[in-house]
């Protein structure tokens, strides 16, 4: 009796069987269908409504959000999620403190913005008054003291002064020199001219040429001492070495105060626009020098 039992039920299993394979293999020929279907669909597609399907944004698929997840937890028994990219500090908060905020009053727009004529003019006394007498205190100071140190401390001072001095003097000359130009701009703007902006190479020579101007003759005698005190000193170091060939030439070829060699000889324009001849042996150069 049991024999006919096993025959059957094995029977039906092989037909269970059967079906699902059947199922199967109609499933992936639909499919397959499915998608060869698809492909026709697409390459009947043209360009412009491709492109205006990515336009539309329609073929993106679903992104997750990239932004940082904030520090929390989901349940109050649970721990804290913390980023790993950022180094865990050693020690535990226990009070979170506030973060401290470094300001800058230069970049604050409380402070408003910086009136430079006004700055100048308010803290002018400075550069005319408070630091020309500093100086000139300084210089008796140094007078009376012996103190190496102290006197070096002087002279990095009275060197720090003269070189205020001096930017302030080439800063209110480059600023009258721009206002001067700014003022002949508008000037032409009205007559209906178009503006010429002023590059920083014309202004660098202008302020030369102004600041040549402004030399007083007494300036211009004190350098042109100092520059025959320097080429006196020369000329004796040449004439205790060296043996004077032809006599002394006034020209009016250069002001430069040079030396070089000419032939074996050597060859030296002296100021006041003296121009002399020595001979004497290459060797001895740079004792001359």
């Amino acid at each position: 009796m049991k024999k006919p039992n096993n025959a059957t039920a094995g029977s039906s299993k092989t037909k269970f069987k059967e079906e699902s394979e059947e199922d199967n293999k109609t499933t992936s020929v639909t499919s397959s269908e499915e998608e060869e279907e698809i492909e026709r669909e697409l390459a009947e597609i043209t360009f412009e409504d491709l492109l205006k399907a990515r336009s539309d944004g329609s073929h993106l698929v679903y992104r997750k959000n990239s932004q940082e997840k904030k520090a929390g937890r989901a349940n109050k028994n649970r721990p804290m999620e913390v980023s790993a990219k950022k180094p865990v500090s050693r020690f535990r908060e226990v009070v979170q403190a506030p973060k401290r905020v470094v300001r800058d009053p230069r970049f604050e727009s409380l402070c408003g913005n910086l009136d430079v004529e006004g700055f100048r003019k308010r803290y002018d006394f400075l550069f005319e008054n408070t630091l020309p007498a500093e100086k000139e205190e300084l210089k008796k100071q140094l007078k009376k003291t012996n103190d190496p140190n102290a006197v070096d401390k002087l002279k990095k001072r009275i060197s720090w002064i003269d070189k205020q001095l001096r930017f302030e003097s080439t800063k209110s000359t480059d600023a009258a020199i721009l206002a001067e130009h700014k003022k002949k701009e508008r000037e032409a703007a009205k007559h209906g001219k178009r503006p010429f902006y002023l590059k920083n190479c014309n202004r660098k020579s202008a302020s030369k040429d102004s600041l040549r101007n402004i030399t007083s003759s007494r300036g211009l005698a004190k350098l042109n001492h100092s520059l025959r005190k320097d080429e006196g000193r020369m000329l004796q170091r040449i004439t205790n070495t060296c043996h004077i060939v032809g006599p002394i030439i006034m020209t009016n070829r250069t002001n430069d105060f040079t030396c070089f060699w000419l032939r074996n000889e050597l060859y030296m324009p002296h100021r006041p626009i003296v121009h002399m001849v020595v001979r004497t042996s290459p060797c001895l150069v740079p004792n001359i020098l």
